[in-house]
């Protein structure tokens, strides 16, 4: 597998980060967000926090939430991030993340 260059990568996580972003704006939800530096921090109205971050000398992309911490590999064929351990695509793990810990059905 051909590793991925710096600014690719960077590029990838920079517009998956302004996508959430912009799902986040255009839902009727209650989430907070703040974004900075390849980090994005979603706020539940319980309290806690969903969190992804850009991990650049392993090339991936890592997301934080109370179920557990998970790990995300650029897929070409699939366009997209997907969960290292079984291949799920990241924004319907974080779907239903935040279903499950925000309360919140936000279509990303």
């Amino acid at each position: 597998m051909e590793t991925m260059s710096e600014s690719t990568f960077n590029r990838r996580i920079d517009d998956t980060l302004r996508a959430i972003e912009e799902a986040l704006d255009a839902a009727a939800s209650d989430l907070d967000y703040e974004g900075s530096g390849g980090i994005l921090t979603l706020r539940c109205a319980n309290g806690s926090q969903v969190i992804l971050n850009r991990q650049t000398p392993v090339r991936q992309l890592w997301l934080a939430a109370r179920s557990g911490g998970f790990h995300f590999d650029w897929d070409d064929a699939a366009q997209g991030w997907v969960r290292d351990s079984d291949g799920a695509g990241l924004l319907p793990v974080l779907q239903d993340i935040l279903a499950t810990q925000c309360g919140e059905s936000v279509a990303l």
